[in-house]
């Protein structure tokens, strides 16, 4: 076979090949993360592709066609070797990139779902808050008389100072307590999803509701400056792991009434593969924000400027690093 001919039947292959090259070799997280495909040619077209190469690289050699093309099939050859055999990163490596930019692509690609989420969270939550500034009263008809009392006692004002000095014991245990409290939280949001969604709309707007009559009720009675010091440092990963989980569930909903063009026993699989991923995030959150709870948000000796300060500097991490995580590799979630 003559040169011209032999570049003109494969040169397609070899630039679709270049072009994989060039958008995998600079992200090795995008070539294990993604699934999207580059003029058609998909990841796992890659390894028989590539076996291709080295076999027109060696006739190209044998037939003694120009230096020109042996060299640049060599060079393909070269980088397809050295990206498709390095070593893979070590666990923390991964572990670490999976934190700062699958789980934030993930998030993001459940768009729908966490937005819904959060207005499921949210809205009964400020409602309540803000029913109750006007009638007190409303607080009873949600939480019983024993319930508030047992959180205005929590917060009142004089004994703010016995409420922040635990000793160090009682804040490894309180993490402890915090954690399994967190978790089981977060695990029902997202679990629940099996019940067709519907379990996941009403933890969500449980949840979203009990917090919203508490802040309004400890609010309108005075006791909110004891309440708000305790709850602005763990609340930025705290609530937003909840509305998260809550979107994992939906999905699971979503999956079970609404299959599309999947088979619903496949859709639901995809789902739960999706939602176990994100609940690995999920958890990292969680645990982040009982060591919070239980070894900041305590501590008394902490001026309210610098509370606040790190409280509302959590939130602006959290959701840059939700917006922002990972679209750095070029892909947007």
């Amino acid at each position: 076979m003559r040169q011209d001919a032999f570049v003109a039947r494969y040169a397609a292959e070899w630039d679709a090949f270049e072009r994989w090259l060039d958008a995998r070799e600079g992200s090795p997280r995008r070539a294990r993360a993604d699934r999207h495909t580059w003029d058609g040619l998909l990841d796992e077209d890659i390894p028989p592709r590539y076996r291709r190469l080295c076999q027109q690289q060696a006739l190209a050699r044998r037939r003694g066609y120009s230096p020109q093309l042996t060299s640049r099939l060599q060079a393909l050859m070269q980088r397809g070797h050295n990206l498709l055999y390095r070593p893979p990163p070590p666990p923390w490596r991964r572990a670490l990139m999976f934190l700062l930019a699958d789980f934030p692509r993930l998030v993001r690609a459940q768009r729908g779902c966490l937005w819904a989420s959060i207005a499921l969270f949210v809205t009964p939550m400020v409602l309540l808050f803000v029913l109750v500034q006007q009638w007190p009263e409303l607080a009873y008809s949600v939480l019983s008389p024993q319930q508030l009392a047992q959180m205005e006692a929590m917060y009142e004002p004089s004994r703010a100072a016995d409420m922040f000095a635990r000793e160090a014991q009682s804040d490894v245990r309180m993490f402890g307590y915090y954690v399994w409290n967190n978790v089981s939280i977060g695990f029902r949001t997202f679990a629940s999803g099996l019940l067709a969604g519907v379990g996941t709309i009403f933890v969500l707007v449980f949840n979203g509701t009990f917090f919203g009559v508490i802040a309004g009720h400890l609010q309108a009675i005075g006791h909110g400056g004891p309440f708000w010091r305790f709850v602005v440092g763990h609340s930025a990963p705290e609530l937003t792991a909840i509305v998260i989980a809550g979107a994992g569930g939906l999905r699971l909903g979503l999956a079970l009434i609404a299959p599309g063009r999947l088979r619903r026993v496949d859709a639901l699989v995809e789902a739960g593969r999706e939602g176990g991923r994100l609940c690995l995030g999920i958890l990292v959150m969680l645990v982040f924000a009982a060591f919070v709870e239980a070894f900041w948000s305590s501590t008394g000796s902490i001026p309210d400027p610098l509370r606040f300060g790190v409280g509302g500097g959590l939130w602006l991490l959290v959701l840059l690093w939700l917006w922002r995580g990972g679209r750095g590799g070029g892909h947007a979630g």
